[in-house]
């Protein structure tokens, strides 16, 4: 197993773990269609796409001691390029499309820098989108109780 070292240096860890939390998030059908765009590139399974368990932890008062709060379902998927490539893809729930997506685009980012504009950004944008719209449709629903009067 070869890691593509070619890679540019702006292409660091942060810039890696933002590419793969978006596609994480992104809409299934999204990914699909803009693989449909780029055209299918060839690639191999190294880990073909599978569904398993992932522990979930917490910390008490989200800074004191840890502690298991669960497990959670989680699909992920290893696919290689043929320029030796890997791309890795871990999503939430049990889709092995997703997974496999999700591996394919990390693979396909990691040689062109391109794409965080053209792909990434539009992506998490769509998803920001549809998170303040949920807010939206949430804080419809709030009640203030300090502005409610008792009835004597």
């Amino acid at each position: 197993m070869t890691i593509n070292k070619t890679a540019s240096p702006e292409a660091g860890t942060g810039a890696r773990q933002h590419w793969m939390s978006v596609l994480a998030r992104a809409a299934e059908e999204s990914l699909e269609q803009w693989l449909e765009q780029l055209g299918c590139p060839k690639y191999r399974h190294l880990r073909a796409p599978e569904i398993g368990l992932a522990m979930v932890r917490g910390r008490t008062g989200g800074t004191g001691n840890p502690f298991n709060l669960g497990e959670m379902t989680m699909s992920r998927c290893v696919v290689e390029l043929p320029s030796g490539t890997l791309g890795f893809g871990y999503v939430q729930g049990r889709s092995r499309r997703h997974a496999e997506l999700a591996a394919v685009f990390d693979a396909l980012l990691q040689q062109d820098e391109g794409l965080q504009k053209t792909l990434i950004k539009p992506l998490h944008d769509e998803w920001l989108a549809a998170r303040r719209e949920q807010s939206r449709k949430a804080a419809a629903t709030r009640v203030n109780f300090m502005t409610m009067v008792r009835g004597e």
